[in-house]
């Protein structure tokens, strides 16, 4: 309560107009922006290709990954996120996604959510996202996000809209039990669908108003396009990305430098191999430690 959550910090000395955003669209389906971004195929195919000769094995799905983790340690301003009218910077860098347990109609689906420290190399993340995927793609696999829906859904119908009102009341005033946030795959940094893995167009997939999702990231199937090089057009492979974002708590260019940067990152995996030394940091926040002090002195 009083604007302290277990799962943030409050960000405070912001701009005026940043910090009444929140009040003047108070949802994330009202604060969506929306962009594409066809990702060369070409430098994931390289990298991809050279690890293997060196006995390392990656996937786009590690790629991307590595270069969100990465992008949110550099950029943390993207790791903010809306509860209740206030601005939070988050505790640590999460990322979620669907894990099918089998190529069927029939099977069922699973969220993970992944704990990242943004120090990770992509050797670290795919290792990760591997470990999280082997833990819950087979039938009888029942994570904590498993355990959680089975519990609401086991009550009548009519108590299943109460309780999950309950969850969101609890959450609007920081009152939410950290054990929940832990398994809710909805409170995370970022949010990726891996449609590219069945074969599907890409799509610009909402955010998600329960929670505190901020980025959701749609990966589509590759194809071969026409390019332009210099003054030619030639023929490159090209993976359709759309990129959901939530505007009220970044302005606009530092956004589009963040984005700059996943572009740098994902044109050359290569520089994902090494550790960066520190995370950067956010302006000032208020955490709970640091209310108590104020409060008691």
């Amino acid at each position: 309560m009083f604007g302290l959550r277990p799962d943030g910090k409050q960000v405070r000395d912001i701009d005026p107009i940043q910090r009444i955003m929140p009040h003047i669209m108070k949802h994330r389906h009202d604060s969506q922006n929306l962009t594409s971004y066809d990702v060369p195929c070409e430098p994931f195919d390289t990298f991809i290709k050279q690890e293997l000769a060196d006995g390392s094995s990656y996937n786009y799905m590690h790629i991307v990954i590595a270069g969100i983790v990465r992008l949110t340690a550099l950029f943390p301003r993207i790791n903010r996120f809306i509860m209740n009218g206030r601005i939070y910077n988050r505790n640590t860098i999460q990322v979620s996604f669907v894990v099918k347990k089998g190529l069927s109609a029939e099977a069922a689906d699973t969220t993970v959510k992944i704990d990242f420290t943004g120090l990770e190399t992509i050797a670290e993340v795919r290792d990760k996202v591997n470990q999280a995927i082997l833990a819950n793609s087979h039938m009888d696999a029942n994570n904590g996000t498993d355990k959680l829906a089975r519990l609401i859904t086991f009550t009548p119908n009519f108590l299943i809209s109460f309780l999950v009102g309950t969850i969101k009341f609890l959450d609007k005033h920081g009152m939410l039990p950290n054990a929940i946030l832990k398994v809710s795959p909805f409170h995370t940094s970022a949010f990726v669908t891996n449609l590219k893995s069945i074969k599907g167009p890409s799509i610009f997939h909402h955010l998600y108003d329960f929670g505190t999702t901020g980025l959701f990231f749609a990966m589509g199937k590759e194809a071969m396009v026409p390019v332009v090089s210099g003054k030619e057009i030639v023929v490159g492979k090209r993976m359709p990305m759309q990129i959901v974002t939530d505007e009220r708590f970044c302005d606009g260019f530092y956004f589009v430098s963040a984005l700059r940067k996943l572009r740098e990152l994902w044109g050359n995996p290569a520089l994902l191999k090494e550790s960066i030394e520190k995370l950067a940091e956010d302006i000032k926040v208020i955490d709970r430690n640091s209310y108590r002090k104020r409060n008691q002195g």
